[in-house]
């Protein structure tokens, strides 16, 4: 009872992350240099960062990869939701290459996040 639990709280974690990260990911510090602006994406690090962390502590704390998967599923559920149109016609996650790139980036992370093998404490936890 208690993994089920564990998991529909990684489930809701990861709902979360991906609704403060639609709107997360678009911050960014702009940085004068001799070159021009620099644009740098702190946003986008901050939900990676985020999601991993969530990832691998779901996965550890609940001793499954199960519950890191839903973390994942959670976070992608909420991305895909919230770059489709809204029926007032507004998106939270636009098409631009930014967002792509935290969309397909973020996928990335978190899949090879979600498939790392337990850690040794959690794993002899699980099977003494």
């Amino acid at each position: 009872m208690s993994r089920v639990l564990g998991l529909l709280l990684s489930l809701v974690v990861g709902l979360v992350i991906g609704l403060a990260g639609a709107f997360v990911q678009a911050q960014r510090l702009l940085v004068d240099s001799p070159w021009g602006v620099v644009p740098i994406p702190w946003g986008v690090l901050l939900v990676w960062i985020a999601l991993v962390a969530a990832i691998r502590g779901a996965t550890w704390g609940v001793g499954t990869r199960w519950a890191g998967w839903t973390v994942f599923v959670g976070w992608l559920i909420s991305t895909i939701v919230l770059s489709a149109d809204s029926p007032s016609g507004d998106v939270a996650l636009s098409g631009g290459g930014r967002q792509m790139t935290y969309l397909l980036a973020g996928v990335v992370i978190a899949s090879a996040a979600a498939s790392l093998p337990l850690p040794r404490s959690a794993d002899r936890r699980r099977n003494p």
